[in-house]
């Protein structure tokens, strides 16, 4: 067993929790990104996609709000706006480059309608080489559905992306990379918001367990996760405060007192949704580790569709995504009002 740098990932995580910053999720696969390019009426292909990362990753002052970037192979590859590559061009700001090393989830035999994320055959040596190239972060993200008429999630779908979320975060964490582990519990459904906080608090626990299992460095890993939130087709729509209470409910029950830090992933709120939510969960005050966003959408798409693929269009549209990321810095610190939304 190879050993852990546990001082290099301290000073990782040390830097991705810096208060009042986030991670920016910019790890969409190709065929996702060309979907956000299609929503705008923008043609799909390499080009434009770098066009888009240029928009949010080359914006004057991105590293006073964010503290570290998570991007897809192509984007990590690519030139920026300033010639050098994207890891650099962030590593430069002062912004921590990351990369998304899962290879997607896979229909999980034998159990209709779940997934497993697969990825871990030859992830030793992909990490090894991203971390060569500037990344200090990686992210695996594991799909977990609620549907409640067909007894999902199972019990054995939980536990297979739990091991190999244990198995990619000791991986990660032996070539230098703080491992961010996502295991994602959709908001799609009609459940409860009772029944998401005990499914979720499920998944995270069996993670914890199972990186433990494998000896990943706990102070060493990020856990993003899905806030606990109602299925988006159930009509009784859950109060920010409940979904607070819930929250750190969860996080207090299956997430041990020393893990590096908490991030959220958006999961299709609504960009305001994100950021007043995560504005109460702050205010709870009530968690022994740091917490942050993580957000993709919620952060990019208003100036997605300001932007349209349009140069003369590039400034108003870094001018919203800034405007997002001002206001969830301030939710990080629980000084975020919604009043706010509606001023210039």
């Amino acid at each position: 067993m190879n050993e852990i740098n546990t001082n290099l990932l301290d000073e990782t995580v040390g830097r991705l929790l810096a208060k009042g910053k986030g991670i920016l999720a910019a790890d969409e696969s190709n065929g996702t990104a060309d979907k956000r390019l299609a929503s705008i009426e923008v043609e799909g292909g390499e080009e434009n996609r770098k066009k888009y990362r240029d928009l949010f990753l080359c914006m004057p002052d991105l590293e006073k709000y964010v503290s570290g970037v998570i991007m897809y192979d192509e984007t990590f590859w690519q030139k920026a706006c300033d010639g050098d590559q994207f890891s650099k061009h962030l590593d430069d700001k002062g912004v921590v480059p990351g990369i998304k090393v899962d290879l997607g989830a896979q229909d999980f035999p034998g159990f209709p309608g779940e997934t497993l994320t697969v990825g871990l055959d030859d992830l030793e040596e992909r990490a090894r080489n991203y971390f060569k190239n500037g990344a200090r972060f990686s992210k695996w993200r594991a799909v977990i559905k609620i549907d409640e008429s067909k007894g999902l999630p199972t019990k054995e779908s939980i536990e297979a992306n739990a091991d190999a979320l244990g198995r990619y975060a000791r991986i990660a964490q032996e070539a230098g990379l703080v491992p961010i582990v996502e295991p994602e519990v959709l908001l799609t459904g009609n459940h409860s918001i009772e029944t998401a906080e005990k499914i979720t608090t499920y998944v995270v626990e069996q993670v914890f367990a199972k990186m433990i299992e494998y000896r990943a460095y706990v102070p060493g890993v990020i856990l993003k996760t899905s806030m606990i939130i109602n299925g988006n087709a159930n009509a009784n729509e859950a109060s920010a405060l409940k979904v607070a209470n819930a929250t750190v409910r969860m996080l207090q029950t299956s997430v041990p007192k020393n893990v590096g830090g908490v991030v959220f992933l958006s999961g299709g709120q609504t960009a305001v949704e994100a950021t007043a939510h995560l504005d109460a969960i702050v205010e709870k005050g009530e968690l022994p580790f740091e917490i942050a966003f993580s957000y993709a959408r919620a952060l990019q798409q208003t100036a997605l569709q300001i932007w349209l693929g349009k140069d003369e269009n590039t400034e108003i549209a870094r001018a919203e995504f800034k405007k997002r990321l001002e206001l969830n810095q301030l939710a990080d610190v629980g000084d975020y009002d919604i009043k706010m939304e509606y001023l210039n």
